[in-house]
C-alpha cells in the first residue's frame, strides 16, 4: 500500500523503494506514532469524523500492534518506508476500511515531526536524569577532596595549587550550565506541538489542535503550519545540547586519563572499568573515558551534519529532512551511555592524596603567592614578579625546588623576605588563605557545595 498511489502508473523501483526507506532506524519511533494516533483518534471523535465505535475500533487496533511490536511479531518490509507507514498498513489489515479515517487531516509530514517531539520529551528527560546523576557523583566526590591539594594546570604546566574538590566542581559548572541548557530546550522547542499542520497549510476541516495539545502533554501549539512541518530547531538544539554535553565529558575524560598515568597517579579507576592488554600483562587501560573521548567527535559529526542538511532547504517539507533521524537518534544513545560511565567513575575513582599533596611541594607552584606576599610588603607587583622570576631561574639552574630555599637565600634577591614568607607559600596555608569568591580555597569550596545540595537534593 502507498498512501500516493492514486496518483501514480508505476509501481516504485526495488532501489528507490530500499534508496528511501527509513525503517532501518525510525522504527523506535513506533511508540509515539501509536500515541499520536490514539490522540488523533479522540479529537476525530470530538469533532464528528469518526463515531465512537470506529473511534474505540481503531484504538484497539493500534494497541494489538503495540503488543505485536514488542513481542517481536510484527514484519518490517523496506517497501513500506517507515514506520508511520507499516502502522497504518497494519491497522488497515486489521480493522478494515475505518482505518483509512484515521488520517483525516493529518499528512506524515506533521505526523513525523509530532512523533519526533514527543520521542524528545522523553530523551532529553533521560539524559537529563543522568546528568543529575553525574552532578550529584561529582559533587560528592568534591565533598570527600574539598581540602585535598594538587597542582592547577594551564598549558599542562604547573601553575597553582588548587584543592581537588576544586578542581571536580570546575566540571561540574559546565555540565550544570548543560543541564540548564538542555531543560530549556525541553520545555520550549522541544514542547511546541505541529499536529494539526497537516503537509504544510493546516486543514479545513476543523481540528481541535488544542486538545491534542493537552492530550499529548505540550505546552504550546506551533504558530505557523508551513514553519512547524519544516523546521528542525528542535533536533538542532538537542543535538547542540548533546554535543556540548560530549565535549564536557571529553575534557573531564582526558584529565582523568592523564591522572590515571604512573606519571601522574593522581587517581585509579577500578579494574571494572578498564580492559587489559592481549600482549602486556601488566597493562591497565581507561578504554571508557577513551571511547566517550572517542565518540565525542561523532556526536559533533551528527550536529554538523543536520546543520549542512538544512542550509539550503526551501520552505516547506523536503526528502532531505528524512536524515535529520539517524544523527539524533545516534546522538542521543551515545550522550546516555556516556553520562552513565562518567557517573560510575567518578564515584568509584581512587584519590592519591598524598602523591597530589608531593607534586605541591615540587618545583616552583608556589611562585605566584610568594610575588603576592611581596605586594602586601608593599613592592609593586610588576617589580615582585621579576624579583620572583630571578629565583625561580636560580632554583632552576641549581635543581631546587622553590620551598627548599632558606631565607637567606631569598634575601639574597630582596630584602622585603622575612621568616613569614615560608608560612605565606606553604601549599595547605595557601588554599585556606585565599579569599577570592568562586577561588580555589577550601573555605569557597565547602561554600559552594553547600549551595548546591539543595538543588541535587543532597
Amino acid at each position: 500500500m502507498k498512501a500516493w498511489g492514486g496518483r501514480f502508473r508505476e509501481v516504485t523501483h526495488p532501489l528507490v523503494e530500499g534508496f528511501t526507506s527509513s525503517i532501518g532506524f525510525d522504527w523506535i519511533l513506533y511508540p509515539y506514532d501509536l500515541e499520536g494516533s490514539r490522540a488523533y483518534a479522540e479529537m476525530l471523535e470530538r469533532i464528528g469524523i469518526l463515531s465512537r465505535e470506529e473511534k474505540e475500533t481503531i484504538l484497539t487496533g493500534l494497541d494489538e500492534i503495540e503488543r505485536e511490536i514488542e513481542e517481536g511479531r510484527f514484519s518490517f518490509s523496506e517497501a513500506l518506508e517507515d514506520i508511520h507507514m507499516h502502522i497504518e498498513q497494519r491497522l488497515t489489515e486489521k480493522i478494515g476500511d475505518t482505518a483509512k479515517r484515521l488520517h483525516t487531516g493529518r499528512s506524515r509530514n506533521d505526523q513525523v515531526m509530532t512523533d519526533v517531539k514527543l520521542y524528545l520529551k522523553d530523551a532529553l528527560c533521560s539524559i537529563d536524569g543522568r546528568l543529575f546523576g553525574l552532578l550529584r557523583a561529582i559533587l560528592r566526590k568534591a565533598d570527600e577532596e574539598k581540602a585535598t591539594i594538587m597542582p592547577g594546570y594551564t598549558h599542562l604546566q604547573r601553575a597553582q595549587i588548587v584543592t581537588f574538590g576544586h578542581y571536580l566542581l570546575a566540571h561540574y559548572v559546565m555540565l550544570k550550565r548543560d543541564r540548564e541548557r538542555l531543560r530549556f530546550v525541553m520545555s520550549h522547542t522541544a514542547d511546541t506541538l505541529p499536529l494539526g499542520s497537516s503537509a504544510l497549510a493546516g486543514s479545513t476541516i476543523p481540528l481541535d489542535r488544542e486538545f491534542l495539545k493537552e492530550r499529548l502533554g505540550f505546552s504550546r501549539l506551533s504558530e505557523n503550519s508551513i514553519d512547524a512541518v519544516s523546521e528542525r530547531d528542535s533536533i538542532l538544539d538537542a543535538l547542540y545540547e548533546t554535543a556540548m554535553i560530549m565535549l564536557h565529558l571529553s575534557r573531564l575524560s582526558q584529565d582523568l586519563i592523564l591522572f590515571c598515568t604512573e606519571e601522574f597517579s593522581f587517581v585509579e579507576l577500578p579494574d571494572s572499568l578498564c580492559t587489559g592488554s592481549s600482549l602486556m600483562p601488566h597493562k591497565k587501560n581507561p578504554d571508557a573515558l577513551e571511547l566517550i573521548r572517542g565518540k565525542t567527535s561523532r556526536v559533533i559529526a551528527d550536529l554538523f551534519s543536520l546543520f549542512l542538511v538544512m542550509k539550503g532547504l526551501p520552505l516547506a517539507y523536503n526528502r532531505d529532512l528524512q536524515e535529520d533521524k539517524e544523527p539524533l537518534f545516534h546522538a542521543i544513545k551515545t550522550a546516555e551511555e556516556s553520562l552513565s560511565v562518567m557517573e560510575l567513575c567518578v564515584r568509584d575513582m581512587k584519590v592519591n592524596r598524598r602523591r597530589m599533596e608531593k607534586a605541591c611541594y615540587e618545583g616552583c607552584i608556589t611562585a605566584t603567592e610568594m610575588a603576592e606576599y611581596l605586594v602586601l610588603k608593599g613592592v609593586p607587583f610588576r617589580e615582585a614578579h621579576k624579583i620572583v622570576g630571578g629565583i625561580v631561574r636560580s632554583c632552576v639552574e641549581k635543581g631546587k625546588g622553590l620551598l627548599e630555599l632558606t631565607l637567606e637565600e631569598l634575601k639574597g634577591h630582596s630584602l622585603h623576605f622575612d621568616k613569614d614568607v615560608f608560612d605565606y607559600v606553604d601549599p595547605v596555608r595557601i588554599v585556606h588563605r585565599r579569599k577570592t569568591i568562586g577561588g580555589a580555597s577550601v573555605a569557597e569550596v565547602e561554600r559552594f557545595i553547600e549551595q548546591e545540595k539543595p538543588y541535587l537534593g543532597l
